[in-house]
Formats: structure tokens, sequence, C-alpha cells
């Protein structure tokens, strides 16, 4: 049966941009429901990284303490362990303001934002809510249709319906909105090891000839990506997780006492990168934005912080016309206009690491030294900050939009 209601703004996803668009609208007065087809947020090996602009948000959002009492684990610099050395790459410390790189368990990150945004009169979040279908009248979407916890087709009307469900999006799809795809030469393997007292701090990479190891520090355990050559988990699954594990122990000695944790492939997890981005992010009643309109590289761990970025440009550019009820087509480019440069720059640098670092790393075509910018920025402090800056701020940061707190009002 389906039962139809009525918002102004329907948000399909509850990952970081569907959870901050939903509360930067609704703190400015618009009526949004966010649609999350989950029953929860607990889920492994999803972006933890929360980056120091994101952070000087939650500030701005008045967040900031209630996000210190959560279980962030921080990271003043990021090292690079070559066949060669030790490199010290990114400095944090080097950047305005107090914040450095931080790690959060995403579900915890989710719930402090969704806690925040329940608050608020005229939000809603409705889990175990798949989108499946847009609605339209002519040539406009005027809702979605979700299949609820029960199983039964329902529908909403919305003024705008906004993409925040990922780069397999299916809102994307229904609006016909079609990326370019640009390739990656690589995937990556997730999984946990568990982490000693004695271990490395903060971020840390370790790469040899034809293998590319990066370890998060999550206290207890380590949050391990092991990158393999596009398409390149088939033959190493083949080949058996005694091989997996033996690769980890010559890369990273420190790890040999614990790799026996992988019991087998049921403890590893395939993420199949690509690097996409659509020409146009909307059309008249819909906008995609976030990993639904790019998806990013995992390189600098930076897709969550564009994502977060477009959601706070999209608050603050289409709050106003969505309240007033004078939404239009040109107010929906706006938001992809402000968002343009910084994405496609990122994905610039992005794919050059792709194309000139790891393709002929994992290819084997080069050898596990460290390459001459590692070097120069371990040379020279100062141009820690350019890494630094580039991955804990990035290209056109944006600010919290100046909007009433309604819980204040009086």
């Amino acid at each position: 049966m389906t039962v139809s209601e009525r918002v102004t703004c329907c948000v399909a996803g509850g990952g970081p941009a569907g959870a901050v668009v939903g509360l930067l609208l609704a703190r400015a007065g618009v009526q949004t429901l966010v649609l999350e087809k989950h029953a929860d947020f607990l889920r492994d090996f999803r972006g933890d990284t929360i980056h120091p602009s994101t952070l000087a948000l939650l500030d701005e959002l008045g967040l900031g303490e209630q996000l210190a009492r959560l279980p962030l684990r921080h990271s003043e610099t990021v090292s690079v362990v070559a066949d060669d050395g030790e490199f010290t790459v990114a400095d944090f410390r080097r950047l305005p303001g107090q914040h450095v790189l931080a790690f959060l368990p995403q579900w915890d990150f989710l719930d402090l934002l969704f806690d925040e945004a329940r608050a608020l009169p005229g939000f809603e979040l409705r889990m175990r809510a798949e989108v499946t279908e847009l609605l339209r009248r002519d040539d406009r979407v005027t809702g979605v249709s979700y299949r609820d916890a029960e199983g039964n087709e329902r529908e909403v009307s919305a003024v705008l319906v906004i993409g925040t469900d990922g780069r397999d999006s299916t809102v994307r799809t229904a609006a016909d909105l079609r990326p370019r795809a640009y390739g990656a030469p690589m995937d990556v393997l997730w999984f946990r090891l568990s982490r000693h007292e004695q271990d490395p701090t903060n971020l840390l990479g370790r790469f040899s000839a034809g293998h590319l190891l990066v370890m998060i520090d999550r206290g207890e355990y380590w949050q391990v990506a092991y990158l393999v050559p596009k398409d390149g988990y088939g033959p190493l699954r083949r080949a058996g997780i005694e091989t997996l594990r033996r690769s980890i122990a010559e890369l990273a000695p420190f790890l040999a006492d614990r790799v026996d944790e992988l019991a087998g492939w049921d403890d590893v997890r395939l993420l199949r990168v690509q690097v996409d981005r659509l020409r146009r992010w909307s059309r008249s009643g819909v906008l995609c934005i976030g990993d639904a309109a790019h998806a990013m590289s995992p390189i600098g761990g930076v897709g969550i912080n564009l994502a977060v970025q477009d959601a706070v440009a999209a608050a603050r550019i289409l709050a106003e016309p969505l309240r007033s009820g004078h939404l239009g087509r040109r107010h929906l480019a706006r938001v992809q206009a402000r968002r343009t440069v910084p994405t496609v720059l990122t994905q610039w640098g992005q794919r050059a690491i792709q194309r000139r670092f790891l393709a002929p790393l994992l290819s084997g075509r080069n050898g596990g030294r460290a390459p001459v910018m590692m070097r120069l920025l371990d040379r020279h402090e100062r141009l820690r900050v350019i890494p630094a800056w580039l991955i804990g701020r990035g290209v056109l940061p944006e600010h919290a939009p100046r909007a009433p707190r309604l819980l204040t009002d009086p």
C-alpha cells in the first residue's frame, strides 16, 4: 500500500553528506526528511577520517565540545616508510587553528550529527527506508518512492530531492545523471589487526615494489588498507590467506606476531576503487552531492571532507529558496558551480598520484625507494604544510551558514 506525505526537502542517504545537509537545512527552518536504507550505522571500514576543516565546521556549529567527548584519535603527522627509510611528508601542526587530522568511527560521527538534528522541529531521520525511484511530473522530480522497514512501498513528495546515497547512487541513476569515469589502478583490502602499546603512532604508510600498506591508529587496533592492483583481489584470494599474511609481515615486521588474526577472507573487506564525476549534478527538483556526484579515490582520505563541504554549500545556497518557495534550477546549478573547482582539482591531484606513483609501484615497474618529492618534504619541514593543507583544509573549505538556531528561538 502506498502512503503519500509531503516534505520540503527529502534527502536520500544518511551518510556524512546527508547528515550535514539535513542538520543545516533543519536549522534554517526547512522541513527535512532523511531516508537511510540501513537499520543502523554500525558498519566497519567506512571512511573514519575527520579533517581539520570538518573539525572547524563542527566548532562553528557548536558541536566541538560534544565531539571532544567521543573516542577520537589524532594524527599530527603523516609518515611513509620505503625500502630506503622513513620519511615525514605532512605536518598538520603547521596549519592555522587548533586542529590536526582526527579519526572517529563513522557511526559515532553520524550519531552526533543526527542527535543534534532530531532535536530540531521539522526534521526526521527514517531508518530502513530505501529509496527505489523518483517521482515525476512532466520534466520535474517531485519526490521519491521508498521501501520501508516492513517492505511496503511508500511515496514522499518534496520540493527538492537531494541524493547523498553514495557512489552507487539510486537517485543519480533514476535522474539519468551520468558520470564520467576516470578509472583507478588499484583496489583496497580493509581489515583490522590489534595494536600494541609499543607500536608506532600517527598515520603510517609502508610501500615496497608491488605493495602498499596504510595503517591508521585506532587505539586498540590498526585499521589497515592493503592496496592491490585493479582486479588483483581474485588472484590474491586464490593464492590463499597465508600469502596476504606473509606480505603484511614483510612490509611491517612489527605486525608479524598478529597476522594470524586474519583467520580467513571473511575478515577482509574489498573496496573497489572508482573515480568519477557527474557532468551535471542536478535536474529540476533533484540534486546530487558527495559521492553521488563525484566518487573520490581513497588517496588522502578526502572523500568525507569533500562530501561535508558539498553539504554545507548546498544548505547555504538552497535554504532561503526552499523556505520562500522560490527554488529554481539556477539555485541547484549554483551548488555545482561552487563545488566544481575543489572537486576537479582534488581529483586531478589524486589521478596524478595514481598515474605517476601508484600504478608503477603496484605493477612492480619501479622499486620501493622514496620518490624525490617525499625526500624534499622530509628534508624541509616548512614544506610539509603543503600536503597538510591539501589534505586537511582542501580547496575552498566551506563555513557554516549564518542561520538562527531554532532551539534557542524564543
